[in-house]
């Protein structure tokens, strides 16, 4: 009997312990503070989701046309070394872009491997068009992505730009997997405006888009980060800059602490600002 009871000790203590030890981490981080390689993995994230973007978009002006009539076919920003392949049904368009297993790199210099799929419907002149894309053993700068995403594609006047433009608002779902084998899921929405350069479809690098959203990110150790980008300063990202982003804010916060990063305004660097609990400004290097 005494045995017994002991031993109902011993499995009350542990599960008080597990139970302990788990407040413990809650509490540890909420008091801990965000830090710059916090604020790094989102930024990288980013990047992955941006240059993602810009496959897709390229993919659907490559079947659009450009989306106009024109003796001139629309500039894809894919290099060489990607293979597109198309498929079609009566009714829906699917383009299959290869980046090998070896690294194929984009303009920006982003590293790219295995396949994005983009599929869509045939009627294209719907005032409202869904594009949906997944992955197939896709890395980014050797980061695995693996998920799925809907794109809202629509042609409107925003507070952003007043003549109507092309507005894409994405849904993102996505798994990351880092090199060192740390996984971190983005979910959120995302909406990307071109408000510049969508109507020359012979070139690419005069777009220039606004973006705009919110969503969460969880990291390994389940802390959950929340990222808002402002709506009074925008992200802006302009083509003909290798690092895409030139300025914008985004507010990080996670419980009891609060990240700024801060792009800053218009200069084409990898050079942004980062202010953690509304401590100073310090210098914050951002890019592949």
């Amino acid at each position: 009997m005494k045995t017994n009871f002991l031993l109902k000790i011993s499995a009350l203590f542990m599960v008080f312990l597990a139970v302990s030890c788990s407040k413990d981490s809650e509490v540890s981080d909420e008091n801990t503070a965000l830090t710059s390689n916090d604020v790094a993995v989102n930024a990288k994230i980013d990047a992955t989701i941006n240059d993602i973007a810009d496959v897709v978009e390229d993919q659907f002006s490559m079947q659009n046309l450009g989306g106009k009539t024109t003796a001139t076919p629309p500039a894809s920003i894919l290099p060489a070394c990607a293979v597109v392949t198309v498929s079609m049904t009566a009714t829906s368009w699917t383009r299959t872009i290869d980046f090998g297993t070896v690294g194929c790199a984009m303009p920006n210099g982003s590293i790219l491997k295995g396949k994005i799929i983009v599929s869509g419907s045939l009627v294209m002149t719907s005032p409202q068009i869904v594009l949906s894309y997944t992955f197939e053993n896709f890395y980014h700068n050797n980061v695995l992505v693996q998920g799925s995403k809907t794109v809202t594609r629509t042609f409107q006047s925003t507070v952003y730009h007043t003549p109507f433009h092309p507005v894409n608002a994405m849904a993102i779902n996505m798994t990351i997997t880092f090199p060192d084998g740390a996984v971190y899921t983005r979910v959120g929405n995302r909406t990307r405006e071109c408000i510049e350069g969508y109507d020359t479809p012979q070139a690419w690098n005069d777009n220039i888009y606004v973006v705009t959203g919110n969503w969460t990110t969880t990291f390994p150790n389940a802390s959950v980060h929340s990222n808002v980008i402002s709506a009074t300063n925008p992200i802006r990202i302009r083509m003909n800059c290798m690092y895409g982003i030139v300025r914008g804010t985004v507010t990080i916060t996670k419980p009891n602490h609060t990240a700024v990063l801060d792009y800053g305004e218009g200069t084409c660097d990898n050079i942004a600002t980062l202010s953690i609990d509304g401590g100073a400004a310090t210098p914050f290097t951002f890019g592949n």
